[in-house]
Order: C-alpha cells, then structure tokens, then sequence
C-alpha cells in the first residue's frame, strides 16, 4: 500500500508536466487545427535554452519563465514563416503533418550541432526531501506542481474572463466566422501560438529538471505520452488536457513501480489506443475536435 501511495505522489508530479506539455499541444491544436509534432522538437530547445541561461548566472526559476518565453516566440515565428504560407497555398492537414514532422527534426539536429550529441544534465536540483502523509516529493516537483497549477488557473481566467479568451474561443470554432464578426483572427493565432510555446518551453525546462540526464531527443520521447494525455481529455480540450496528464502520470508511474520503467512508454501507447477505439473525442470532447471550449 505504501508502494502504491508514493507511486501515486511521483505520477501526480509527472503528471504535472505532462499536463503543462499536453495543455500547450491541445491550445495549439485547438487555434490552428495542426498536429504539430515539431513541439517536442521545440520541448527539446527549451532544456536547451534553461541550461544556456542557467550556466550564465540565472535561477533555475526564472531561467524557467525566460525560456519559455523564448519557445513562445519561436511558435509565433515558426507559425508566420512556415505553417501560415503553407496554409494560404492550400496545402492539405496531413501534408502539413509531415512539415512539422520534416521541421522537428531538422531542428533536433540544429539542437546537435550546437550543443552536441552528448547527454547534458542541470545537476542536482531535486532540493530537500518533503513528506505529506505517506507522498514523497522533492522540492522542485512540488514547485513545478505549483507552477503547473498556477499556469492552468490562469489559462482558465483567460479564456473565460477575458476579451482575448473569447476571441481565441471563436476563432478556434469558425475562424471564418470570427474574421466576419470583426476579430483580428491572425493577431489571435498569434497570442494563442505564443501561449502554447510558452507552456511548451517550461514543459521543457520542468522535464530537465525532473531527469536524472537529457539530449535532443528529450521532446520527442516525451511526446506520446504528452498526445496521449491530449486525445484522453480530448484533443482542443485545455481542461482535459489538464486531467489527461494526471491520469497518465499516475498510471505510467504505477505501472513503473509494480511492473518495470522500461515500459512506462508502452503505458501511454495503451492508454492512447485505448481511448481512440472507446471514445476518439476524449472525456470532455464534443462536437468539433476544435473547440477550445464546450
């Protein structure tokens, strides 16, 4: 029982950067109708940049929030100079899928080299040891749950207390629509695109953190898990995003600890097989995959 407790605590944890990657992912998702698989790619860049910057004097902390930003921009600049052209040519969604395929990896060997191929570490930042009941977490983890929660409450104030939120909402719904109604539907996308590569750049940075040692293929090797708790809450569903991360960090660190870590990806593949053959709109789908909002 003891075992089955504190494996639970380490998923909540996981599950903590799983949702701030998955929520960034479905945002995205959810403005531009784009499987975008270069996020992991830029996931990656952002342990990149959090170590760059951590060498040069910053706190890890706010290392965290830069970096991010610094993601941020680079979604609107990748969007603007590569998805938003192709889109006006007309090319189709699964074609675009394999740009940001072709993309992604044309920026994890970018990522080579300049940094190089060899496994980079931030060094031992885990801090103390905290015990809450039978939960046993480190310090950063607990910070970073702050953090995650912190990002998610304010998402949820923005897109439903704001102007912004609900321009993003009508746009995501019928850009068309939205365009006809008076909404500045490009400066949305790009707010939407700088929002979800900042949660995507600390996703990033968070993962560093929580890993013993990461390379360039740190993004990637995360991302089906991060889909995986996507398509659970369903896909352009912030607030499942949200769920979805939980529940696959508690159930892969569940089956880590009961089973073996190796397989802990092999969980997520499941999990994600699982909800496309049972519910493909996900727990809070409805209506259109798009929807930012039910």
């Amino acid at each position: 029982m003891h075992l089955l407790i504190e494996s639970i605590g380490f998923g909540v944890a996981s599950g903590a950067v799983l949702s701030l990657g998955a929520v960034g992912f479905t945002l995205q998702f959810g403005i531009s109708n784009l499987l975008n698989v270069t996020y992991g790619a830029l996931m990656s860049l952002g342990a990149f940049l959090g170590l760059f910057l951590l060498g040069h004097g910053l706190n890890i902390w706010l290392a965290m929030v830069l970096g991010g930003l610094m993601i941020g921009a680079s979604s609107v600049a990748f969007s603007r100079g590569l998805i938003s052209p192709l889109t006006r040519r007309g090319l189709r969604p699964f074609s675009l899928v394999i740009v940001s395929v072709s993309a992604g990896i044309v920026l994890e060997y970018l990522i080579v080299v300049v940094a190089g191929p060899a496994t980079q570490s931030y060094g031992n930042l885990s801090g103390a040891t905290l015990r809450f009941w039978d939960f046993t977490l480190t310090s950063s983890q607990v910070i970073i749950l702050v953090i995650a929660v912190a990002l998610m409450l304010g998402l949820h104030l923005l897109l439903t207390r704001t102007q912004l939120g609900r321009a993003m909402r009508a746009t995501s719904s019928n850009r068309t629509l939205a365009q006809s109604c008076g909404i500045a539907t490009s400066r949305v996308s790009d707010l939407a695109w700088l929002i979800s590569g900042t949660f995507c750049g600390m996703a990033g940075i968070a993962l560093a953190i929580t890993t013993e040692s990461f390379d360039f293929t740190l993004g990637s090797l995360f991302l089906i898990p991060m889909i995986a708790a996507a398509v659970l809450g369903g896909v352009g569903q912030p607030y499942g995003a949200m769920v979805g991360g939980l529940v696959v960090g508690i159930a892969t660190e569940v089956s880590a600890a009961y089973w073996s870590p190796a397989y802990e990806s092999v969980i997520a593949f499941a999990i994600l097989i699982l909800m496309l053959l049972v519910r493909p709109r996900g727990l809070f789908g409805s209506g259109s995959a798009r929807r930012l909002l039910a």
